[in-house]
């Protein structure tokens, strides 16, 4: 559903029609039309994000990876950043936590083990030279079976104590528990927040459904700091990034109205019998156009979440499975890869599936006439 090398989380036509108004003319971008002079560009989503979240403050970067750099390069430059060894982790393109970390200008101090991190890991290393403690959330991998890992009430416990700022990277970071629809349980933004968690930093798309963007929360004066670091320009979002990412709040104001709205939450809480209905749907748009060669079939699966946002998390799915008696599957598979427009399925149990959850009943009859164009030929 959220796949990274297909443009992860679909937009809807409300954010593309804020975009469109917002670039198409002069905006306030960062000008405030009350005081009559400079204002901030965060401001027309600031509030939404302290609203949704339960935070003080909140600010807005190109990437979760730019968030968490720029994070840890306000908090603990120069400083001691104390991490669990387990949640060490390689995010896409080969980017890993400690590479982030180290051109952040902090000094990377691994505790515990692969499976096993206790309190007492924290405690013992603690020094004057310590400037953050950091949770990652391992959003692209589980470990499994004889583990430990320490409670945000915990790790919040142990950085009062201690004087130091308790940060996390959340990842995908969900605004919404989606465990009533099927997947594992998976931690909210406003549980961090509501936990105490200083700054909290997360993905504007994934599991948010929104524009590609690094989103930090937390405590106003710690904000504040963030806010005045010179990265912070760097780092920087566009106008249409923030038109986008305003629409998506809005949505998430309300959770029904969210989960109907936007096309990741969509897709995720669509119910079994609703994506039956559509795959018969799907099936008879294909039959009608198909070549002779090619048999339709419905037939039970799973969906990925994909994205890192929730490691070996699927969802119950019917598919429309497609074979051909002349054309091998990766044949067909590559007919519909090529055409016009590209139609990306996947190969199963000697198939080409169509997973009908993340396709839209607008795209059936371009679905279709691809099937229809099929050349019979032996493949």
């Amino acid at each position: 559903v959220i796949h990274t090398n297909l443009g992860r989380s679909i937009l809807t036509e409300a954010m593309m029609e804020n975009v469109t108004a917002v670039t198409s003319g002069y905006s306030n971008l960062e000008y405030d039309l009350g005081a009559g002079g400079r204002g901030s560009r965060y401001s027309h989503v600031e509030e939404l994000l302290c609203r949704v979240t339960g935070a003080e403050a909140a600010l807005v970067v190109n990437n979760n990876a730019g968030a968490v750099l720029l994070g840890l390069n306000t908090l603990a430059e120069g400083r001691e950043v104390i991490v669990s060894r387990g949640q060490l982790v390689e995010i896409g393109g080969s980017f890993r936590i400690p590479d982030v970390m180290k051109k952040s200008g902090c000094i990377l101090v691994e505790i515990g083990t692969t499976n096993k991190t206790h309190p007492r890991d924290y405690e013992t290393v603690i020094t004057d030279r310590t400037g953050c403690i950091l949770k990652v959330h391992m959003s692209n991998f589980e470990i499994r079976g004889f583990t430990k890992t320490v409670s945000h009430r915990e790790l919040r416990a142990i950085a009062r104590k201690h004087h130091l700022p308790l940060m996390e990277d959340l990842g995908s970071g969900s605004l919404i528990d989606l465990s009533p629809y099927g997947l594992p349980k998976e931690p909210t933004v406003q549980e961090s927040v509501k936990a105490g968690v200083d700054l909290v930093t997360f993905s504007g798309d994934k599991l948010l459904g929104g524009p590609q963007a690094g989103i930090l929360v937390g405590g106003k004066e710690l904000l504040d700091r963030v806010k005045r670091n010179p990265l912070t320009r760097a780092l920087r979002v566009d106008k249409m990034t923030l038109a986008a990412l305003e629409i998506t709040l809005r949505k998430h104001l309300d959770t029904d109205t969210a989960l109907r709205s936007i096309p990741t939450l969509r897709m995720l809480t669509q119910s079994p019998e609703t994506l039956r209905i559509r795959a018969e749907k799907l099936a008879r748009t294909i039959s009608t156009s198909r070549k002779a060669d090619l048999s339709v079939e419905i037939l039970p699966d799973r969906s990925q979440v994909g994205g890192g946002a929730l490691p070996e998390a699927t969802l119950p799915t019917f598919v429309v499975a497609l074979k051909s008696s002349t054309l091998s599957v990766n044949r067909l598979e590559q007919h519909f890869r090529e055409g016009d427009p590209p139609v990306i399925g996947r190969i199963r149990r000697g198939c080409f599936f169509l997973d009908v959850r993340t396709l839209r009943e607008e795209e059936f009859d371009a679905v279709a006439a691809t099937a229809g164009t099929l050349a019979r030929r032996k493949g």
